[in-house]
């Protein structure tokens, strides 16, 4: 059988994704159970991009499977420059048992799970941020009881997020409504996979450049930073466009009254979220953060175990 990657969420079945979720909540309450299902194992980290919460849920979710990671910074790999995708890949794959690369074009990913023989999981790109999505609606079954007509409103730019949010709600049949600014909305081809996937699901997609109807009777509002890695160039532009899409208590009186605030992390509190929105009891941001390490923990269990 041909070894399995986690690149997108898109490239999983339902049934897998569904099987992931499961498996998470299953680790998360009971993790002594899981605790030597990796042992032996190596896991190296490749980062090209900085990180904090994956950067650590790797490497405590590998140590409490019972394995071990290697941190590979961007100084020691240089993808591209110091050594090539492909050397890189072949290397790794006759000295670990499996690869997470965080980095910047999604082609990256791609090209080192082509090459290498051993999984390779998709940290964050530009692209897409499959674990994330995961953790994401991992929380929503914990809060919500149930992803069964979940309506979910994301809020700002069309970015990796946003794609990945897309994607799962299209295998999970959830409802989903994306508000961006003119000019930056989701890729078409986002939006066509979400909405032909979504048939076979119930899910509804609609994108809009209006917050407040994406927020009309909302179960989850979420949003994400205006400028992400690699775009510090475009920040200053992008808080002036971006400044009437802010989740603040004004465009959450739209959602339902039990509605929760969801939000990838990191946070900049007076730009895309309201402090008075971020910080309250209905937001789930740090339930969020630590759920990527029992999703995380559910991904390297399908993947090395």
């Amino acid at each position: 059988m041909r070894k399995k990657d986690f690149i997108s969420i898109r490239s999983v079945t339902t049934d897998e994704l569904r099987q992931l979720l499961v498996d998470a909540i299953a680790i998360k309450s009971s993790p002594s159970k899981y605790s030597d299902v990796l042992k032996g194992k190596t896991l190296a980290l490749v980062f090209e991009k900085p990180s904090l919460r994956t950067r650590v849920t790797f490497d405590v979710g590998m140590y409490q499977l019972g394995g071990h990671s290697v941190y590979l910074s961007p100084a020691e790999i240089s993808l591209g420059k110091r050594e090539s995708v492909a050397d890189v890949a072949r290397n790794l794959e006759r000295m670990v048992q499996g690869i997470m690369i965080r980095t910047f074009g999604h082609q990256i990913v791609e090209e080192m799970a082509r090459i290498a023989s051993i999984p390779i999981i998709n940290g964050l790109t530009d692209f897409s941020h499959p674990c994330q999505a995961l953790a994401d609606y991992m929380t929503m079954i914990e809060v919500k009881g149930d992803l069964n007509g979940l309506e979910v409103a994301y809020v700002g730019d069309g970015n990796n997020v946003a794609n990945s949010l897309m994607f799962a709600a299209a295998r999970l049949g959830v409802h989903i409504a994306v508000a961006t600014p003119p000019g930056y909305e989701p890729v078409a081809d986002v939006v066509k996979w979400t909405k032909e996937q979504g048939r076979q699901t119930g899910c509804r997609l609609e994108v809009t450049n209006d917050p407040a109807a994406a927020a009309a009777g909302a179960d989850v509002i979420y949003t994400d930073v205006w400028a992400s890695m690699g775009q510090e160039s475009e920040a200053a532009e992008r808080k002036r466009i971006f400044q009437p899409y802010q989740v603040n208590e004004k465009l959450f009186s739209h959602a339902k009254p039990d509605a929760v605030f969801m939000h990838c992390l990191p946070a900049h509190r007076g730009e895309e979220v309201s402090a008075g929105v971020i910080d309250s009891p209905r937001s789930v941001v740090f339930q969020q953060a630590e759920n990527r390490l029992h999703a995380q923990k559910a991904v390297l269990l399908s993947l090395m175990a």
